[in-house]
């Protein structure tokens, strides 16, 4: 069975450069039944970068990455 996150995940790194590690992706799926905001800062927490003051257009293109590749349930 595939791993239903691996599409969302790719383009994480393929759109905006955020390759994350197998920890780093556990933390946003356990992160995504509390909302797109929470995954998002789960992103940024995983790659090391302060998110309260990253570019409004990165956490934007993270959440709108994340939300256009969510697997359908």
């Amino acid at each position: 069975m595939t791993d239903p996150y691996e599409p969302l995940f790719s383009a994480l790194c393929r759109e905006v450069g955020f390759c994350l590690h197998d920890k780093g992706q556990k933390r946003v799926v356990a992160a995504l039944p509390n909302g797109l905001d929470a995954a998002v800062r789960a992103v940024f927490a995983a790659e090391g970068v302060d998110e309260p003051n990253a570019p409004g257009d990165l956490k934007r293109a993270v959440r709108d990455c994340i939300k256009a590749h969510l697997p359908q349930t």
